[in-house]
């Protein structure tokens, strides 16, 4: 491995965060990954771990390099450590990026693949092999690069945010094959170029397609106001803090009021107190509701007994306007080392990042609440970037999708941005309004092709309404999941299997 290889394999991990928020440079996810498929397509397999690595982990140092703001600012580690964990991290979640160019390279060695077709069928599948590898991190795929070109992701309904992935790697690959037969003695690649013209014909006439037919006016008017109190993360959890957060919910949710809306939104832990069981607090919360004469839906930490012993859960209770608690949701998919410890008996040196309470218990049902005009799914923060965890919502019958969060947490930084551009693909994939409210920002609202339509300016006091629809209709993606990252995966599988014996 020479000089000219690493600072190849380098440019493409350089290149890729620009794809994605804040630069949204999507154009540059179709070919970034150049450089480094220069240095791989005939390399060894041992070569192209070690180059993919060295472009996954540059790659993830510019696209979550966030996370040290909120280990030196909320889990008070040095600076120089955050550093550390970051680059650990990074690292880590290269093998994402080095494990399909190692296989790739693997494959191509013994059977007579097209490497465009195998690198985008083991990079998709590696993508949603990181959606649960270790509880599960699917942060920016590479397809959510494409987040505001609304033609390209609406094949989504379809196969998921890895159908646009696959495309981009395919792209990518051609490219290159392209551009070498032009300064080389290759032929030009007809075969792929002809693949690639053919899906990007199907997705963008599939996509144009359905810009046009989606009725967005289609079921139930919904009007909703969304309420983005602005508490700092490092007081929001301070007692002496308390009476102006509530007073800050008051102003805001009463300024919102005047419209009627159906249902008031706060974010996620907006009462910063036990709500089923302070009762002094819950008498503020429910002199709110009266005021606005709507339901309300807030988030709070919650507690049940179980065996004797509370656990503690992030909920999201459901208020109605006579001020009875009509539902409560415990959140499934916690983020680790923010709600709780995974591997603490290996790392009893880490503590949580969030300020807050102690480890959270995982809430264990997938439950809609519901107001008189449509049930609706309330996913808690991180759990929107789990496509499939909020299409189950969506499959038991919910009309709309609410994202209550805080990411406060994340400080000036681009990650409320990225964590954004994701809520537009659960919008796509199951053809649903998505409200989106969020203590410090960005809240919005998105409508079901993906359009951000209304939002807010990041750490700002702001309330957002707008009328939404209820939908009753299910997509493909929303009634069966994850099939074309299956087939992905299990193709890889099957090249991977053919070329050990081919090997033996």
């Amino acid at each position: 491995m020479n000089k000219k290889e690493i600072i190849l394999a380098s440019i493409s991990g350089l290149l890729m965060p620009l794809a994605f928020p804040n630069f949204n440079l999507s154009f540059i996810a179709w070919i970034c990954l150049v450089p480094l498929i220069t240095t791989t397509y005939k390399s060894s397999p041992a070569k192209g771990l070690i180059l993919g690595t060295i472009t996954g982990t540059i790659f993830h140092l510019g696209l979550v390099y966030w996370v040290t703001v909120s280990m030196t600012s909320y889990g008070k580690l040095p600076l120089a450590v955050s550093i550390l964990v970051l680059i650990l991290f990074a690292f880590v979640l290269s093998i994402f990026v080095s494990i399909p160019v190692f296989l790739s390279c693997y494959v191509k060695k013994y059977l007579n693949l097209s490497f465009p077709l195998s690198l985008s069928l083991f990079w998709t599948a590696s993508e949603y092999f990181k959606s649960w590898f270790l509880t599960g991190f699917p942060w920016e795929n590479l397809g959510y690069s494409q987040f505001n070109v609304l033609p390209v992701i609406q094949i989504a309904d379809i196969t998921g945010v890895y159908g646009i992935t696959f495309i981009i790697i395919f792209a990518n690959c051609t490219l290159f094959y392209l551009l070498d037969s032009l300064v080389t003695d290759r032929k030009i690649p007809y075969r792929e170029l002809s693949a690639l013209i053919l899906l990007l014909v199907i997705t963008l006439s599939y996509g144009q397609n359905r810009l046009n037919s989606i009725d967005k006016n289609q079921g139930s008017p919904i009007k909703i106001s969304l309420v983005q109190p602005n508490i700092p993360q490092d007081v929001k959890w301070n007692p002496e803090y308390l009476t102006k957060t509530l007073e800050k919910l008051d102003r805001l949710s009463v300024e919102s009021s005047p419209g009627k809306p159906d249902i008031v939104i706060w974010p996620e832990s907006a009462t910063p107190f036990f709500f089923q069981a302070d009762e002094m607090h819950k008498k503020t919360v429910e002199k709110i509701v009266k005021k606005i004469n709507a339901h309300l839906l807030l988030g709070s930490p919650s507690w049940e007994k179980a065996s004797g012993k509370p656990h503690f859960f992030n909920s999201a209770f459901l208020i109605s306007p006579e001020n009875n608690i009509k539902g409560k949701y415990n959140k499934i998919h916690l983020v680790p080392y923010g709600e709780y410890i995974p591997l603490k008996t290996l790392f009893p040196f880490i503590d949580k990042m969030v300020v807050g309470i102690g480890d959270f218990a995982s809430g264990s049902t997938i439950k809609n609440l519901s107001i008189p005009s449509s049930p609706f799914a309330t996913i808690i923060c991180y759990e929107i970037i789990f496509p499939d965890l909020v299409r189950r919502f969506v499959k038991e019958g919910a009309g709309f999708i609410v994202n209550i969060t805080n990411d406060a947490w994340f400080g000036l930084t681009s990650a409320p941005y990225q964590h954004l551009s994701m809520c537009s693909f659960r919008a796509v994939e199951n053809r649903r309004y998505v409200a989106r409210a969020a203590n410090t920002g960005i809240s919005a609202f998105i409508s079901p092709d993906g359009q951000i339509f209304k939002q807010t300016k990041i750490f700002t006091d702001d309330s957002l309404t707008a009328i939404i629809h209820k939908r009753t209709d299910k997509t493909f993606y929303s009634l069966y999941g994850d099939i074309f990252a299956f087939i992905c995966t299990f193709l890889s599988l099957l090249f991977v299997s053919m070329a050990r014996r081919k090997k033996s």
